[in-house]
């Protein structure tokens, strides 16, 4: 189990170091100049000005030395130029926002909480509703009740996101005041109230994303109720719901747990429109702000690194939860 532990974290930490580069070298590559905005908000923006700012902030250097340059300020920090003010970054260093003059690591720190609570919430909501749904639907295969929850799933499933967001905000919150105003509010601060604001949110992500969830249960129920070991189960006389839950349910988890991890990792990158539609200061909101022009390069890199990171990692202990349920994956 050591050697196949040892082998994920490896090839995850590879992985991570691959997609570090391939995000830093497409923005730092990329078309638009990060000098440029600096350079016209100090006045008229000559040439030689505009080549000056380039040299400060490291522009001028070839992609392997900034990148370089950029790794050593997460281990260890650095001093980072932009324009003509120099700032001391402490590791682990991200940069310093075009925005506001802040460092891009203690921003992203203030926007990983609501983020996280969000992804955890909506998560779970559709994770376990999604598996009901899914149990019971394959229990009654063939029903009227069957055909009743495929067809609504296949319903919710053809409702856009982002308007299942809009219309819940819109008339759950603003018109019938159903749910209390949505946002996050610190947890230090008024846990009750944190929980209220973030409970809509929750329950739409887990809602629109339950249909999914449901239906590859059901087939992984229907599949696995076909079995020998589940016919000789029965023959044995044991219970329907023993049969079920203890039998069927536990062979059939484990590819549902898999995709529940990589989808978590995916929302731990940023709940892009649950953020934005219900105002929630998170890591996706974050990231789609800084595209607007000008655009703030170090944000749209870090929300992208954090994102690819978060995706191995979930991937990383996806592997190893897998691993503990099925010995086959540590002999391969």
């Amino acid at each position: 189990m050591l050697g196949f532990v040892v082998r994920r974290l490896m090839s995850s930490l590879l992985v991570i170091l691959l997609a570090s580069f391939v995000v830093f070298a497409i923005f730092y590559l990329g078309p638009s100049n990060p000098a440029k905005p600096v350079c016209d908000a100090q006045g008229k923006c000559t040439p030689e000005r505009l080549a000056a700012i380039e040299h400060n902030m490291g522009l001028d250097k070839n992609v392997f030395e900034a990148y370089g340059t950029f790794m050593k300020g997460v281990v260890a920090g650095r001093e980072v130029t932009v324009g003509s003010k120099q700032y001391d970054c402490a590791a682990p260093c991200l940069g310093i926002s075009f925005a506001n003059g802040q460092e891009v690591t203690s921003e992203l720190k203030k926007r990983l909480v609501p983020t996280l609570l969000v992804a955890i919430g909506g998560s779970l909501t559709y994770l376990i509703l999604g598996v009901l749904i899914g149990v019971f639907a394959a229990s009654k295969r063939g029903t009227i009740a069957d055909r009743l929850l495929v067809s609504g799933s296949l319903l919710v499933s053809s409702v856009p996101y982002y308007l299942m967001c809009l219309l819940a905000w819109i008339y759950l919150t603003q018109q019938w005041s159903i749910f209390p105003e949505t946002g996050y509010f610190p947890i230090t601060e008024n846990p009750f109230k944190t929980f209220t604001g973030l409970l809509l949110p929750c329950l739409v992500l887990g809602i629109a994303s339950a249909p999914a969830y449901a239906r590859f249960t059901r087939g992984q129920m229907v599949e696995t109720l076909g079995d020998d070991y589940i016919r000789t189960a029965k023959a044995k006389g044991l219970p329907g719901h023993s049969v079920l839950t203890k039998h069927a349910l536990r062979a059939a988890i484990v590819p549902i747990i898999t995709i529940f991890g990589l989808d978590f990792g995916v929302l731990l990158g940023g709940t892009i429109f649950t953020e934005f539609i219900f105002d929630i200061d998170g890591i996706g909101r974050w990231g789609l702000l800084a595209l607007r022009a000008p655009l703030d390069l170090p944000v749209i890199t870090a929300t992208v690194l954090v994102g690819s990171l978060l995706i191995v990692i979930s991937n990383l202990l996806v592997d190893l939860t897998y691993g503990f349920l099925d010995p086959r994956v540590r002999l391969g």
